[in-house]
């Protein structure tokens, strides 16, 4: 017997709800790091990382940018992967619980494995697209 995907009404509705609280999460955070630039390049250059105005730069494009298209269902299948990895990567330079002092372990393990969730509901949105309120249903 075959099984149908077709979403239904209240399927894109939650897929639209889901959008718009990831990137409630996002967008607010690329507008920080873009009115803030110069904090921004400082906190990437105390973790080590190299050439952090490009990481500063990166990282608003795909908060802001990606995050806008991701609120509107715009190429949302290729925008929730490269969110994905983005936060991934974020994770794994910004979050080290693993090389963190005890104070903050527990507080950057928590940040890490969040981080791993969102990249989890953004591939949902790869896997699954945006549902019919979205540019890429027009």
């Amino acid at each position: 017997m075959a099984t149908t995907t077709n979403p239904n009404a209240a399927q894109d509705t939650l897929a639209l709800i889901g959008r718009i609280l990831i990137a409630y999460l996002f967008i607010p955070a690329g507008i920080g790091k873009l009115l803030g630039f110069g904090g921004t390049v400082g906190y990437i250059t105390s973790v080590g990382l190299p050439l952090p105005e490009v990481g500063a730069a990166i990282a608003i494009i795909v908060e802001l940018g990606f995050g806008i298209a991701l609120l509107l269902g715009f190429k949302t299948r290729w925008t929730a992967i490269v969110m994905a990895l983005f936060t991934i990567a974020t994770a794994l330079f910004f979050h080290k619980y693993w090389s963190a002092p005890d104070a903050m372990k527990m507080m950057q393990q928590i940040n890490f494995n969040k981080n791993i969730a969102i990249a989890g509901g953004l591939l949902a949105f790869a896997a699954f697209g945006p549902g019919r309120f979205s540019i890429d249903k027009r």
